[in-house]
């Protein structure tokens, strides 16, 4: 999570370098070298993960009305295997791996969204994207990738309210039935975005799913502008 500038960026059709870091796809899998300092205490964070596809997708929708953003899995059921050097950890399990481009900044269409990627039993993953822009109508999209690369659009549930975060922030999920969300861990809680594991409801089963918020607002507000820097180091 470290900004560089072009001149640190060098790509081919098979290797993606960010500085020190890179990324490669051996074959029949995608192989991440980290070789970053971590922040606020400037702690080496070096490993390897490797991500093995059950299929790779070229899949790509528009996730505002004029479709300068676009968002798509290149792996949406997939195998990890991490292993770190600093801080010394290991474990491997299943993986999802998408990819999102713009051609402005995130600020000018969005206000906020909820993202959610759910495992279910048949090893396929549902995604649902709840979307808020500042001009036009919400957007919602439910998508289901199967493991043999086909792809079901679907209906998501509907939106239920849960507990704001450490830092007061709104938070969104789509779930079955009238049981409450819960929250099994919280993986990172900022003034303007929030990543966390749940257990939902979906297509009839318990699911444990990743859910993500991001308040725009929050995000270019100018104290949060200002504090950017020492969470995500930028450098050349």
């Amino acid at each position: 999570m470290t900004e560089r500038g072009k001149q640190s960026v060098e790509r081919s059709a098979t290797h993606f370098s960010i500085g020190p870091s890179s990324l490669q796809w051996r074959g029949d899998h995608l192989e991440i070298d980290i070789c970053e300092v971590g922040m606020p205490l400037p702690l080496p964070v070096r490993g390897k993960v490797r991500v093995y596809p059950s299929s790779l997708s070229t899949f790509g929708v528009a996730l505002d009305d004029g479709a300068r953003h676009r968002w798509g899995p290149l792996a949406a059921c997939a195998r990890v295997t991490v292993e770190m050097q600093n801080p010394s950890q290991r474990w491997s399990g299943h993986a999802y791996l998408d990819s999102n481009e713009g051609d402005e900044p995130i600020s000018e269409p969005f206000r906020e969204w909820d993202w959610s990627r759910s495992l279910l039993s048949d090893g396929s993953s549902a995604v649902i994207y709840d979307i808020q822009q500042k001009r036009g109508e919400d957007r919602l999209l439910g998508l289901r990738f199967l493991p043999d690369g086909r792809i079901d659009e679907f209906m998501p549930p509907p939106r239920q309210s849960m507990a704001l975060t450490g830092w007061r922030i709104p938070r969104r999920m789509r779930s079955e039935g009238d049981a409450p969300v819960h929250v099994i861990d919280m993986l990172e809680d900022t003034p303007f975005y929030e990543r966390s594991v749940l257990k939902s409801r979906l297509f009839g089963e318990d699911v444990i799913s990743v859910h993500e918020t991001l308040n725009v607002p929050r995000l270019v507000s100018p104290i949060v502008q200002r504090l950017l820097p020492f969470r995500m180091p930028r450098w050349g």
